[in-house]
């Protein structure tokens, strides 16, 4: 479509599409990336055959094009103007969730921040941003090493215990292990061992409420009894409880002093908010956090891993960069990480690469432009995250390619959107960013990295983009001076 200001409105051609563009290691990791057997495939032949298809429609129309689904109305849009219009809206009352997946996720989003719109969602962001200022964050430091250390000192058990001073491991659940344990602490303060086990049931309603149903979506077996939404509804049931029970539990062992507790003085204290509906804002908003502070974060940090496995360069200087932290027993804080620069490069690349988020969804609450195409009210909007991210227009012709220094200078604004976009740019990622940056220098200091031959490289959407078969990692121990 052509890029001036006489954009058309939008039209209809009848052509579905939907795209997640993953790239592939580089050459130089080939051995170390196994095809899938025969017996390895799962029966996801009709999901391929329909993803290829509507891959070719995405070529084949351009950047920006709609399709209906049922009676839903779709713009897909990837062009840089349509995006800078997406990322510069402001209004609460523009654009917001869309209305058919808020149904279809209620279960896991219920009407927390991440899919409220209008009034709601500017009460909630209002109540919660104040969490994630830079202040509380600086105090939450303590925590993640705790947690890092933690971790550190159980895989340095193992790797004693084995000949030759290496191990091979997956590293998810691992991973999942210390930001649950992270978010557990900054939720549930003193109970956050029962808050592990909440966010344990809250991933097992990811996976209910992710698995890929058109037929749901299109018509209304979402309401009904299903297998699956009687599970997802049965889950929800135990976790709204268990959460409710350990926020007052925490609030009576060490007087509120979590994120949780003080979420729900803060609902509370609005005018007009009862007892009840506090709840709800906590309740809801304990499974957003899940989702935004604790999955993401685990599955990027895989992520990074991989990628540094694969470039010892760049695993190298990160490792210099936290020896100069960590050594003679550094402690790290806020300041002290915000001076890592080759680290928080890295992980810019990885969330370029692998953005935890595949797509900004929104829908138009009225009739707006949007890089000079009319969008009338109702209409679906799809910004597609990987496609921009390796639009190699904008990022060069070695967009799919990992190299951090392109993060030296400043990224072209509205064509980098891990966090989201527009004014529901991610509260958390600071939060993130500083819990990311004190898991791999703490890991990275004591271990070095390089990818198994059993590695199987599949990224697989399930809300976020995770590696469907996990990161398999050969971990070596190193000294502080640097040997091995």
């Amino acid at each position: 479509m052509p890029k001036d200001s006489a954009r058309p409105a939008l039209h209809d051609r009848g052509c579905p599409a939907w795209s997640i563009t993953c790239p592939v290691p580089e050459p130089g990791a080939e051995p170390c990336m196994r095809a899938c057997t025969g017996e390895q495939v799962r029966p996801k032949v009709l999901i391929w055959l329909l993803l290829i298809l509507l891959l070719c429609c995405l070529f084949s129309l351009g950047p920006v094009f709609t399709y209906s689904v049922g009676n839903m109305v779709f713009l897909h849009a990837s062009d840089p103007a349509v995006v800078r219009d997406v990322c510069l809206s402001v209004s609460p009352d523009e654009l917001g969730k869309s209305s058919y997946m808020k149904v279809t996720h209620h279960p896991l989003f219920g009407d927390g921040i991440l899919k409220s719109n209008g009034d709601a969602w500017a009460r909630q962001r209002k109540l919660i941003a104040p969490e994630f200022f830079p202040d509380k964050v600086k105090g939450m430091v303590d925590l993640m090493v705790d947690s890092a250390r933690a971790l550190v000192c159980s895989w340095e058990a193992r790797v004693a215990r084995t000949d030759g001073g290496a191990m091979e491991l997956t590293v998810d659940d691992d991973f999942r292990t210390y930001s649950g344990d992270v978010i557990s602490r900054t939720c549930f303060g003193s109970s956050y061992v029962k808050g592990k086990r909440i966010f344990a049931m809250i991933r097992e309603l990811q996976k209910t409420v992710s698995r890929p149903n058109l037929l749901a979506e299109m018509t209304g077996l979402r309401f009904l009894p299903t297998r699956s939404n009687r599970e997802a509804w049965r889950l929800n049931r135990r976790v709204r409880r268990l959460i409710l029970d350990v926020v007052r539990e925490s609030g009576e062992a060490d007087g509120g002093n979590n994120l949780l507790n003080a979420m729900l003085r803060s609902g509370q204290a609005e005018a007009g908010v009862g007892v009840a509906a506090a709840e709800d804002f906590v309740v809801d908003n304990c499974k957003n956090i899940y989702f935004a502070g604790y999955e993401t974060t685990a599955v990027t940090a895989a992520w990074c891993m991989m990628l540094l496995a694969l470039h010892p360069e760049w695993q190298r200087r990160v490792r210099d960069e936290a020896r100069e932290a960590l050594a003679g027993g550094g402690a790290l804080d806020l300041s002290s990480l915000q001076r890592m620069k080759q680290l928080t490069m890295v992980i810019q690349e990885t969330l370029r690469l692998y953005p935890a988020g595949s797509v900004v969804s929104r829908q138009a609450l009225r009739e707006l432009t949007l890089g000079g195409v009319r969008v009338p009210k109702g209409v679906n909007i799809y910004v597609p995250v990987s496609t921009v991210h390796l639009d190699a227009e904008l990022w060069g012709s070695h967009a799919r390619e990992f190299d951090p220094e392109r993060f030296a200078a400043r990224p072209q604004l509205h064509s980098y959107l891990p966090f989201g976009a527009g004014a529901r740019t991610c509260l958390g990622q600071g939060f993130a960013m500083a819990e990311l940056k004190v898991l791999l220098s703490f890991l990275l200091f004591r271990f070095e990295a390089a990818l198994s031959s059993d590695y199987l490289h599949s990224p697989v959407l399930r809300l976020t983009v995770e590696p469907e078969h996990g990161v398999r990692l050969v971990l070596r121990s190193v000294r502080p001076n640097g040997e091995s």
